[in-house]
């Protein structure tokens, strides 16, 4: 399992790393992209959101907060906090001087360093997805590969995001970033084992914060995205992930 985690984070690092050989930008929008975001997405709905039921119902048992109200949630207000975490630093940094997307209406923000806020986000989203390579409710080599496979193109659509913010800065340090946080994060998974209960909280946030950052990519309208792509990429994975 540990040589299988490694070949898997070396594809994740790999996709930071050689990704603009791909040459993405421009209008209007690649297929890849919204294939990737087709992929991404259908590994979250398909694939995440069962294991994250199986880690409710182990919040449950556990009865960590015992709140009434929000029994049976906990897990997905965690994915929520994820997706608003994101959707947040979004909007922040389309108006940052500090980003290539200038808003619509309106001054740019004062530039008060977005581009580090941006990055140490996505590094400890990066940190994140390579810990769960070895630290999810089902551990197996099909799972890890689906996973790895789903959050390789995913990490094309949040590269190609960052890279439109922030160009060169991004290129000459923050992929470097993401890919030392993707290591860290799967060398802390071969010598630490956190609680199966709090993997689930942290899988919940990552898994809102996909969603996000694959929406706000296909969404806006001057993006241009291809909903052939995207469809292909959801109908696609969905077989792999029923017929695995």
């Amino acid at each position: 399992m540990i040589f299988s985690s490694f070949l898997a984070i070396l594809m994740l690092c790999f996709t930071h790393i050689f990704v603009n050989k791909l040459r993405l930008t421009g209008l209007p929008r690649s297929k890849w992209l919204s294939l990737a975001g087709g992929i991404s997405v259908t590994y979250i709905f398909l694939q995440a959101f069962p294991e994250l039921q199986e880690f409710q119902i182990k919040f449950n048992e556990e009865s960590l907060l015992n709140l009434r109200k929000f029994e049976d949630l906990e897990i997905y207000l965690v994915g929520l906090l994820g997706l608003t975490f994101f959707y947040g630093l979004e909007n922040k940094t389309s108006k940052s001087q500090d980003s290539n997307r200038m808003p619509i209406e309106g001054e740019p923000e004062k530039n008060i360093g977005m581009f580090w806020i941006h990055i140490s986000s996505f590094a400890v989203y990066n940190f994140i997805i390579g810990y769960l390579l070895l630290n999810r409710e089902e551990i197996s080599i099909i799972p890890m590969l689906t996973y790895a496979i789903a959050m390789s193109f995913h990490l094309i659509v949040t590269d190609h995001s960052l890279e439109s913010h922030f160009s060169a800065a991004y290129r000459n340090k923050g992929r470097w970033i993401l890919v030392t946080a993707l290591i860290s994060g799967w060398l802390l998974s071969l010598f630490i084992t956190i609680p199966k209960i709090y993997v689930g909280l942290i899988f919940s946030f990552i898994a809102g914060g996909i969603i996000m950052n694959v929406m706000k990519e296909e969404l806006p309208r001057e993006r241009e995205s291809n909903l052939g792509a995207f469809i292909v990429g959801v109908i696609f994975y969905s077989a792999v992930l029923i017929l695995v």
